[in-house]
């Protein structure tokens, strides 16, 4: 089943037509680049159709420049469609916007296509509502092309099948998802700051119960770092080069000679916050005596050397869950000899933790990291060693009733979004009588 197939039985007075009859379509080639000799423009970019249903002049656009063709050409006009035409996933492809205010220099940027239907055929949000139903969208998943990164071609949008009633039904139906998406929405909204809330609890409890112990009577003393205050006074504190082996990893593009043999290997986007992801595993050929000195072993603690400001220093334990495994550069292996790992992974991903971590930050425009120096010169504050243990287990209590709670709301999420979906496919093919569309 190709999606048109999806179309095949519509109300009386409906029509399947290819979208290359009701409007007209461009590729954009404008980029994020300048120069002196080109007039000034306000770009749309990918992220900004990714992430909204609705993009607009009004909105915050990065500057560019363009030729006076280009602006003619690719300027945005209330009522156009954008799609985004390429894309890493094949089914994650041709996401709509609806243009819903313009301006002389709101221009569409590169990798994105302009759709401009002609208005006396075809109603711009019916479009948009169309492109987001399920018989659409496949249509134009179907025909990505690519390996590692897909495209759109061009004519494939042309080619699209289009359900297209008379125009008012078009506008009653557009007006209708307009305010049922808006209810679904609202929803999605309360349950992601739930979301929010858990995670901002979970690190606030993890962040207490490590810095300050389980009871509340102990007396405290200085830390004598002023980012962390008062530690227990029955706490040591010691620097993480007394406790553990920092280690720097793999460092990619060498040359080698002699026989290479391929390994897996981790990178920042496989260490996240507490958990690993593993999904997409990269791997380098290099000689086996250059892999043996960048070996992971277990009860590593993986931390990240750079990113974003909030993916520095976050972190796990490995637990040999691939054997064997290199990690590159970009993550430090620290190998605990005089410290609990777990223990260790817990105290990096406190609130504290982070202020240092942010504290010796090497920032750039978008991104951030922390040398090896740096991590090695972290404070790690150190109960005594069965009082780890009481504290791991009531995080680990703790934290499993968090995490229940929040599979409830990414449940709810996922069916939400589903309901989301399926609304706009039934009501853009003629499922949703027009009566029952009333506010």
């Amino acid at each position: 089943m190709n999606g048109a197939d999806l179309l095949a039985s519509l109300p009386d007075g409906w029509r399947r037509v290819p979208l290359k009859t009701t409007s007209e379509f461009a590729v954009s080639n404008v980029d994020k680049h300048s120069f002196d000799d080109e007039l000034p423009v306000r770009l749309c970019n990918y992220t900004d159709v990714y992430k909204n249903d609705r993009v607009s002049s009004e909105m915050n656009l990065m500057a560019a420049t363009a030729t006076p063709q280009e602006i003619e050409r690719f300027r945005l006009d209330v009522g156009d469609v954008v799609i985004t035409k390429d894309s890493e996933s094949w089914n994650d492809i041709a996401i709509p916007a609806y243009v819903e205010g313009a301006a002389d220099d709101f221009v569409c940027g590169y990798h994105l296509a302009i759709i401009r239907p002609r208005k006396d055929v075809l109603d711009g949000r019916f479009l948009f509502r169309c492109l987001q139903s399920r018989p659409v969208a496949l249509q134009l998943e179907l025909e990505a092309t690519g390996v590692t990164r897909y495209g759109l071609p061009k004519d494939a949008i042309g080619l699209a099948v289009l359900p297209l009633p008379p125009l008012p039904t078009q506008r009653r139906i557009a007006d209708y998802l307009d305010r049922e998406t808006a209810r679904i929405d609202g929803l999605m909204s309360e349950k992601e700051c739930m979301l929010a809330l858990l995670e901002e609890k979970r690190v606030a409890l993890i962040s207490r119960v490590v810095t300050r112990g389980m009871d509340p009577t102990a007396p405290l003393k200085q830390s004598c770092q002023e980012w962390l205050g008062e530690i227990p006074a029955h706490w040591g504190l010691q620097r993480l080069k007394q406790l553990a082996q920092v280690r720097g990893g793999l460092t990619l593009g060498k040359q080698y000679s002699g026989e290479l043999l391929e390994y897996p290997y981790l990178r920042v986007a496989n260490v996240q916050d507490g958990y690993l992801k593993l999904s997409e595993v990269l791997t380098v050929e290099v000689p086996a005596s250059e892999a043996a000195s960048n070996l992971l072993a277990y009860g590593d603690v993986l931390m990240n050397e750079g990113g974003d400001m909030d993916k520095l220093g976050r972190g796990c334990v490995w637990r040999d869950e691939i054997m064997p495994c290199l990690h590159q550069n970009h993550v430090f292996a620290v190998r605990p000899h005089a410290v609990d790992s777990d223990w260790l992974a817990l105290w990096t991903s406190t609130l504290e933790a982070k202020r240092y971590f942010e504290s010796r930050a090497k920032r750039s425009t978008n991104l951030a990291s922390i040398s090896g120096s740096n991590i090695k010169e972290l404070p790690v504050p150190l109960p005594p060693v069965d009082e780890q243990g009481e504290i791991q287990q009531y995080l680990a209590g703790s934290n499993s009733r968090l995490e229940t709670v929040g599979g409830e709301l990414q449940n709810s999420l996922r069916l939400l979004a589903e309901r989301r979906v399926a609304l706009i496919t039934a009501a853009v093919t003629g499922q949703i009588p027009l009566e029952q569309m009333t506010e």
